[in-house]
């Protein structure tokens, strides 16, 4: 069995909760309130920018030209895709540039990047990959799972098209393969470490949806 293979089946309780959640069901349906899509789009707008960073802190600690480069377009790809697609978002929201400056993360999302970028900090591009693969991977999934439901909220109509393409699922295969190649030629202390990495990150995603669904916010 390949490492990937090996966590994700590990992880798939953890995934398994994702696709049942509330906030991902009402994309589906078409009844998720707006209020909690919107302050998903506020956070995530807040976690692709760490994301992009833990990427860009990726191609740094690659030990070849080609996976820096690699590591590079994917920090392209976030900003010019997802971060282009949040832009159209938060415009049909009524998101103003003032909000999105004075706005403050919840809780989970400055917890979850604070993991990523800890994981990236410490260890080395295997470490890297492991964190974020589940951001990847689990939308991807969700992605393909959602394909046949038409909501009438054209917002999470385009949001389910985005996740469930041809150029995200080559993107997500990339970082797979990417990260059993590293498994393969790395000690199994760091096996271990890249998959609580995983684990870690899996539950986190699942915790970004109720945090969206909630409206979680700081307690004080």
């Amino acid at each position: 069995m390949k490492f990937s293979q090996e966590i994700r089946k590990e992880a798939d309780a953890i995934w398994q909760a994702s696709f049942d959640h509330p906030f991902v069901r009402g994309i589906a349906e078409g009844t998720l309130p707006l209020e909690c899509f919107r302050h998903y789009l506020l956070n995530d707008a807040y976690y692709l920018s760490q994301f992009a960073r833990v990427q860009a802190l990726g191609a740094a600690k690659a030990n070849d030209l080609f996976t820096s480069g690699r590591m590079a377009v994917h920090v392209q790809g976030t900003y010019n895709a997802e971060l282009a697609l949040h832009e159209k978002f938060a415009k049909q929201l009524g998101i103003t540039d003032e909000e999105r400056e004075a706005f403050t993360p919840a809780p989970t999302s400055y917890a979850y990047t604070s993991h990523l970028i800890r994981a990236a900090y410490t260890g080395h591009i295997g470490d890297v990959i492991a964190a974020i693969l589940p951001c990847y991977w689990l939308y991807y999934e969700i992605g393909e799972r959602l394909q046949g439901f038409t909501p009438k909220e054209p917002i999470y109509r385009e949001w389910i098209a985005a996740y469930g393409g041809e150029w995200f699922r080559e993107l997500v295969q990339e970082q797979i393969d990417r990260l059993d190649e590293i498994a393969g030629k790395v000690s199994a202390e760091d096996r271990d470490r890249m998959k609580r990495h995983f684990m870690i990150s899996s539950r986190y995603e699942l915790m970004f949806w109720e945090m969206a669904y909630t409206l979680e916010t700081w307690p004080v």
